[in-house]
C-alpha cells in the first residue's frame, strides 16, 4: 500500500503574528547564536505584541545531542507551555522535535500543544518532515529518529531568515537539499506525490542555489531555496531517503564534518554505486538519467545520462568550494582507516540505508567510503 502525508500547515513570508491568536504560554527553542545575536527578537517581538508569555531555551551549539534534549525536555516541563515555537537551522528544529516527542510522551505537555517550526537555512526540510537526528557524544553515534508525532503543525517559510547565510552555509545547506532530493526519487519508498516534491526541489536547486551562493542577497533565490528545501523535505518524508545519509550520519558523527558537507562529499560517489556505473547498470541509472532528463542533461544513452547526473552533483560542489573527498575535509588516512569498519557498520545499520534502492553490504559500504576517500569516480 502506498500513502502520501503532508500534516505541517506551510506559511511562506512573515506569517507569525497570525499564529499568535489565543496563545497563551510560548516555549521558544533556538540556538545559541541566535539568543546571543538577538536574532530571536523575530519570535519574541512578536510574542510581546500579542502579550503571550514566553521563555527561551537557547541551550543548542552545534548538533543536537542527547544532553541538549535532556535539559530542554527539564525547562519545558517546568514551564508548561500551550505553544512550542523553533527559530533556527536544521540543529534547532531536530532538537525541538526531540524535545516536544519526549514531553508529550512523558505527559510533560498536552498532547494538543502547538508545534511552530520556523527555519533559518535553506536545508534540512526538517520543518516538515517527520525525521530528527540526535547525537550520541559519548559513543559517536548519531540516531535517526522517524516518527509521524515529530511533524511540526506549522512551518513559516520567511526567505527574509535567511538572507544573511555566508556562502559556506549557502553550499552546505543548499547541496543537503539535493541530496534529500536526489535520494527520495531514488528510494524504494517514492511514489508519484513524493516524485513531484522531489522534482520541483530538484528543479528550484538547479536554477536557483548558485544565484543565492554568488549573491546572498538576491531575495528571488533565497525563496526559491528555500521553497526547495522545504519541498524536498515533504518528499523525503514520505518516500525516505539512502544509503548517502546513513554513510553521511556515520562519518559525521566520528569526524565532526558538517551534515550537509558530509552529504556532498558522498553523493557522486553513492550515486554512482546505485547506478552500477561500474559494474552492471541497475534500474536505479534509469530514476538517474530522469533527473538528466528533467534537467536537460540527457543524452540518448541511460549509462550516460546517469554519469551526466553524477558529475553534475559534483560540478556543484566544485563550483562552491566544498571538499570533493573526505581526506579534502581534513581526514588524515590514519584516521580513516581507524574508524572505517565501525562507520560502515553504522551507515549500514542506520535507518535511512533501509530504503536505499540498491541492495548494500558492510563490503559495498567500505568500498564506497574509500573512493570517497580517495576521489575515485568513474
Amino acid at each position: 500500500m502506498e500513502q502520501f502525508g503532508l500534516k505541517t500547515r506551510i506559511i511562506m513570508g512573515d506569517g507569525l503574528d497570525s499564529l499568535t491568536a489565543g496563545m497563551k504560554k510560548a516555549f521558544v527553542v533556538t540556538d545559541s547564536f541566535m539568543a546571543q545575536s538577538g536574532k530571536v527578537s523575530y519570535v519574541t517581538d512578536k510574542l510581546n505584541r500579542a502579550g503571550v508569555e514566553w521563555q527561551v531555551f537557547s541551550d543548542i551549539a552545534g548538533e543536537p545531542d542527547i544532553g541538549m534534549v535532556t535539559a530542554g525536555t527539564e525547562k519545558i516541563t517546568e514551564f508548561k507551555p500551550d505553544t512550542v515555537i523553533c527559530l533556527g537551522g536544521g540543529a534547532a528544529i531536530d532538537a525541538a522535535k526531540a524535545i516536544v516527542f519526549i514531553a508529550r510522551k512523558t505527559g510533560a505537555v498536552e498532547n494538543h500543544v502547538e508545534f511552530i517550526a520556523i527555519p533559518t537555512t535553506s536545508g534540512t526540510g526538517s520543518e516538515v518532515s517527520r525525521f530528527a537526528v540526535i547525537t550520541d557524544k559519548t559513543n559517536g553515534i548519531k540516531y535517526p529518529l522517524i516518527d509521524d508525532s515529530l511533524l511540526p503543525d506549522v512551518a513559516v517559510l520567511d526567505a527574509q531568515l535567511v538572507m544573511s547565510a555566508p556562502p559556506s552555509v549557502t553550499a552546505d545547506t543548499g547541496i543537503d537539499v539535493f541530496t534529500h532530493a536526489v535520494e527520495a526519487f531514488v528510494s524504494t519508498g517514492r511514489n508519484d506525490f513524493s516524485d513531484a516534491c522531489a522534482e520541483k526541489a530538484i528543479k528550484l536547486v538547479n536554477h536557483y542555489l548558485m544565484a543565492a551562493y554568488k549573491n546572498p542577497n538576491d531575495a528571488k533565490a533565497r525563496q526559491g531555496m528555500h521553497n526547495a528545501s522545504c519541498l524536498a523535505g515533504v518528499a523525503f518524508s514520505n518516500a525516505g531517503l539512502g544509503l548517502n545519509h546513513g554513510m553521511a550520519h556515520a562519518m559525521g558523527a566520528k569526524f565532526h564534518i558538517p551534515h550537509g558537507r558530509a552529504n556532498g562529499i558522498l553523493l557522486s560517489y553513492v550515486m554512482s554505486f546505485n547506478a552500477g556505473c561500474v559494474d552492471q547498470l541497475t534500474p536505479t541509472a534509469k530514476r538517474y538519467a530522469q533527473i538528466s532528463r528533467l534537467l536537460r542533461l540527457d543524452t540518448s544513452s541511460v549509462r550516460q545520462s546517469a554519469l551526466n547526473m553524477i558529475r553534475t552533483a559534483r560540478t556543484f560542489i566544485k563550483k562552491m568550494n566544498m571538499p570533493c573527498t573526505i581526506e579534502a575535509a581534513g581526514v588524515t588516512k590514519e584516521q580513516f582507516e581507524a574508524e572505517l569498519d565501525e562507520m560502515a557498520a553504522a551507515a549500514l545499520a542506520d535507518r535511512c540505508t533501509a530504503t536505499n534502492p540498491r541492495p548494500v553490504t558492510v563490503e559495498d559500504i567500505k568500498e564506497i567510503y574509500r573512493k570517497a576517500f580517495m576521489g575515485k569516480i568513474p
